[in-house]
């Protein structure tokens, strides 16, 4: 009997939110979380990466759900909610 898998898992996988900051005043700043990874900027665009993920988490718990288990949709809601915007394929 073979253990291997035939097809995508039933279980969602684990999501990651990446920030990277593209400014920097020297210092290196990484700062890490269950579900999120904040590396580089300035000690303003860190913070405020921080702040950001920090109040998307705080979005997450109310609902009880974690970030792998919301939709595209969903996530973009919340993330409008909280000031993040998307960017164009022209970076605007």
């Amino acid at each position: 009997m073979s253990n291997q898998s035939t097809g995508p898992s039933d279980s969602p996988g684990k999501a990651v939110l990446l920030g990277v900051g593209l400014d920097s005043d020297g210092h290196r700043r990484v700062t890490t979380g269950k579900n999120f990874a904040l590396v580089g900027g300035s000690e303003e665009t860190h913070a405020s990466m921080t702040e950001t993920v920090i109040k998307l988490n705080e979005r997450l718990a109310r609902t009880g759900r974690e970030l792998e288990q919301v939709s595209k949709a969903e996530f973009e809601d919340i993330a409008g909610e909280i000031g993040l915007r998307r960017l164009n394929s022209h970076g605007k």
